[in-house]
């Protein structure tokens, strides 16, 4: 028997008769809302699923199952430890299956608050039919579909700005007689200094070896093996007081400087100033509430406070929003990735080289929509499972996504996601992509931020433009270029392969008022710097294609 189940067993409370039973999804580990905050521990009794079939359905990085193992079993262990009576199902099985099972040998039924992911509530959507689970409303979330509507209307497009600004004016954040503090909602502009080495970038914290973490990496190393991703287990908080470290931490060393330097990279830091809560806040080991009324206490600069607030409430609260109102996108394009699609050439097979060993489907469940504006197939190259592209900027990101199974929010957005809109590479490959590498990544997550925002695949429903830059953003920002066999301003293949995407779809962007300037500066381009670009886009899809490392001799002078 493991350690933990004797540890569990050790502790656990009998079940009893008259308990309560709720099931916990891997995502609501937290008894400070929902039926554990209100309902007394001798009255309760919860269901957790450790499911086998779910950390197969897709190539997981291996320190995002690791992620979720030790939280969910240090859960587990803490529950008990109050007086909660816990089942704890390890399974081959899917989450369904196991639970049904669990629910009708016992003879009863389970309360669950609704699950964030979408491919979660479509899993249990037949044992709510069933009445052997009764779901409740989700208690963890600081907004309402009511605020989302009365923020940004009943239909598309919807704005974040115009959200963020509602849900300021109704919660009173950062307001002052009825007016933003400082003059103005968004304090963006004062954020994008880049980062020079001082002030000193923090270390993250580090938890010593025990036998859980003990346990579970060698489980995840035996079983799991043949997932992606760096193993680091002492990199990763696990119990309530472990996350509460990592937000004392957060408050003192991120927080203060968090505003300056939100959107700066650097390959000496690789977090900067940034909190990297949200795998915690994703699976509610630290409530968002919590974490927002906090930080606005600080005594830190406002532009710090705005921004932090900003990411909580514009884009988190905003994404979910997105993901439920589309249903994932679903919605809006009728086309559905089949549920084993990204095996073989690119997508997923290529890491591996040969196809992944999905389980079998659960009827209900496909892949996610195949939202598309510019029409991008390319597979994605083995450079963004190995980092070895040759541009520094895209392997540094890439490495550190292997590594860590984590990156901050612009070097996804303006170095992953950019590159990869550039070269026209599948938006829903991308999205799988982060999916499967990000520790703090989930459907309501990914979609949302890559689909919806950053390769504007599903048109205006979210953003007014794709966000793409050239070397010149990348150069500004961080100090990536400086270590890089190209030159910014001069041989960087993402340079010109900036030119040549407005070039390809210059009709459709002609029209785009925010896109107005740079599309006459397009216009004015010769004829030769236009044939030019249209060569280095060819030459760089072809030797990625190939897995072959890009150098300035591959493209002409």
């Amino acid at each position: 028997m493991s350690f933990f189940q004797n540890q569990l067993d050790a502790i656990n409370p009998a079940a009893g008769s008259g308990r309560r039973w709720v099931y916990v999804p891997y995502d609501q580990l937290t008894d400070d809302v929902g039926p554990l905050a209100t309902l007394p521990p001798q009255q309760v009794g919860i269901v957790l699923v450790e499911s086998e079939w779910w950390m197969r359905r897709r190539p997981y990085h291996r320190q995002k199952l690791a992620l979720l193992m030790l939280n969910q079993r240090a859960f587990a262990l803490e529950q008990a430890q109050r007086g909660v009576a816990v089942r704890y199902l390890v399974t081959r099985d899917s989450h369904r299956a196991a639970l049904e099972r669990e629910l009708r040998e016992s003879g009863g039924s389970a309360i669950v608050m609704e699950p964030a992911e979408r491919e979660l509530r479509v899993e249990l959507e037949p044992l709510v039919r069933e009445g052997l689970l009764e779901m409740v409303r989700h208690e963890g979330w600081l907004t309402t579909r009511e605020d989302f509507h009365q923020g940004t209307g009943m239909a598309p497009p919807f704005r974040m700005d115009a959200f963020y600004r509602h849900v300021r004016q109704r919660t009173g954040y950062l307001m002052e007689n009825g007016k933003p503090l400082g003059g103005k909602y968004s304090h963006d502009h004062d954020n994008r200094e880049a980062w020079s080495g001082n002030p000193s970038a923090p270390e993250t914290p580090r938890f010593a070896m025990d036998a859980l973490r003990d346990e579970v990496a060698t489980l995840i190393e035996r079983e799991y093996h043949q997932h992606p991703g760096r193993l680091d287990v002492e990199a990763l908080p696990a119990t309530a007081s472990d996350a509460e470290q990592w937000w004392a931490w957060a408050k003192e060393a991120c927080l203060p400087h968090f505003g300056p330097y939100e959107d700066a990279m650097s390959t000496a830091s690789r977090g900067l100033f940034h909190t990297r809560l949200s795998p915690l806040i994703n699976i509610h080991r630290l409530l968002p509430r919590r974490i927002v009324e906090e930080s606005l206490t600080l005594a830190i600069p406002l532009n710090s406070k705005e921004g932090f607030l900003r990411q909580m409430i514009g884009w988190r609260e905003f994404v979910r929003h997105i993901h439920d109102a589309t249903d994932g996108f679903r919605s809006l394009d009728r086309r559905r990735v089949s549920v084993m699609e990204h095996a073989g050439d690119g997508g997923w097979g290529n890491w591996l080289g040969r196809e992944w060993p999905r389980p079998d489907p659960l009827p209900g469940l496909d892949g996610g929509a195949m939202s598309n504006a510019f029409e991008a197939t390319e597979p994605l190259p083995a450079a963004f499972w190995n980092g070895c592209s040759g541009m520094n900027c895209l392997d540094t990101v890439v490495q550190s996504v292997w590594d860590e199974g984590w990156s901050h929010h612009i070097t996804r957005l303006m170095v992953v996601s950019n590159i990869a809109t550039l070269l026209e590479y599948s938006p829903r490959d991308l999205t799988d992509w982060f999916w499967v590498g990000y520790i703090d990544a989930y459907d309501w997550v990914v979609e949302p931020n890559v689909l919806g925002m950053s390769t504007h695949s599903a048109g205006d429903v979210m953003t007014t433009k794709p966000y793409i830059a050239g070397s010149a953003y990348i150069n500004k920002m961080s100090d990536y270029c400086q270590e890089c066999r190209f030159s910014p301003n001069g041989d960087c293949p993402i340079k010109r392969l900036y030119w040549a995407f407005l070039d390809r779809h210059e009709n459709q962007l002609a029209g785009n008022m925010r896109l107005r300037q740079i599309m006459a500066a397009l216009r004015k381009r010769s004829a030769r710097d236009r044939e030019m670009d249209r060569t280095v886009f060819e030459i760089t899809q072809q030797r990625l294609r190939a897995g072959e490392e890009l150098r300035p001799a591959d493209y002409p002078a």
